[in-house]
């Protein structure tokens, strides 16, 4: 599949292409005539519910029910097109209009989102690894655009393999980010980012025993505190009176013992909370993945994922 066709909205905003087609009105015309995926700032939505794009060269309009797949039939609320106001939107152009140099132009959204769909069904299998961006955020998971503005969703627990309170402990809205397709049923993806985070021996491997580096605490319970090094690695210290979930701590590492996949520490300092996630330290951001093994060779415990 071309990912360059179907950006997740606002990634083509602005880039080369989708300014020299959208600075006039030719441009418009050239992009219609080959059904290119444009992308505009969604400024207004009236009261019967049409978006209206600003355009370099003009405006442009997108009906009600050129607003997003599911608008016409119901199964998608009017909530989802006021809520585009004061962002990108995507678009194919149907009519464009010229007066005095500056066009008027019929958009559909919907067509976008349609062909986006046809593609990623009829070429996307399990396993695939696609860019997304962050739309919103609930307890249970992230909601990702993957093109077009198609939502998928990101389970909480496919974050990462170390356990997180809420979904903002590791990712942002608005942020750029690669997952991998966990399942796609009925039309409908669920994507995973774990198996992009690196192998417990991979994330080890930027370790070593004497060190003292920074950590977040993610859990505490009555026999220790557990301590997220990266995201899909976590180690273990005693408690300590003052330690707070999300905290930073400074850790002197014990040791590290492959084949049990643990990782004693000390806790040398605390901080408060960090304000935003840690860049995240993807392993892998494309290609296509069969089966992913988190445990070292010959561990007590396994973790994997198989797909497609």
């Amino acid at each position: 599949m071309n990912t360059e066709t179907y950006l997740p909205e606002g990634r083509r905003l602005h880039t080369a292409e989708n300014q020299r087609l959208t600075a006039d009105p030719t441009g418009l015309l050239a992009a219609a005539a080959e059904g290119i995926v444009l992308e505009g700032l969604a400024v207004r939505c009236d009261g019967e519910h049409n978006l209206f794009v600003e355009l370099p060269c003009g405006e442009g309009v997108i009906p009600r029910e050129e607003g997003a797949e599911g608008i016409a039939e119901g199964t998608t609320r009017d909530i989802a097109l006021l809520a585009r106001v004061g962002k990108p939107v995507c678009f194919t152009v149907r009519t464009v209009t010229a007066c005095g140099g500056r066009a008027q132009a019929v958009l559909s959204r919907r067509e976008a989102q349609e062909r986006c769909r046809q593609e990623y069904l009829s070429t996307l299998t399990t396993g695939d690894i696609l860019s997304a961006r962050v739309t919103r955020l609930e307890p249970f998971g992230a909601f990702c655009d993957i093109g077009c503005g198609i939502s998928a969703l990101l389970p909480i627990a496919a974050l990462s393999v170390s356990r997180i309170a809420h979904p903002s402990d590791r990712v942002a809205v608005g942020e750029d980010i690669f997952a991998v397709v966990s399942s796609i049923d009925g039309g409908r993806l669920c994507l995973s980012m774990r198996e992009l985070l690196g192998t417990w021996e991979q994330n080890a491997a930027r370790f070593a025993a004497g060190e003292t580096v920074a950590g977040i605490v993610r859990s505490i319970e009555s026999y220790g505190v557990f301590i997220e090094l990266a995201p899909n690695l976590a180690g273990l210290a005693e408690r300590q009176e003052g330690l707070a979930v999300g905290d930073y701590a400074g850790v002197y590492i014990k040791s590290i013992l492959p084949d049990r996949m643990k990782i004693k520490l000390a806790i040398v300092d605390t901080a408060p909370p960090p304000k935003t996630p840690r860049p995240l330290p993807y392993t892998l951001t494309s290609g296509h993945i069969s089966r992913w093994d988190y445990a070292p060779r010959g561990a007590a415990k396994q973790i994997f994922s198989e797909f497609s």
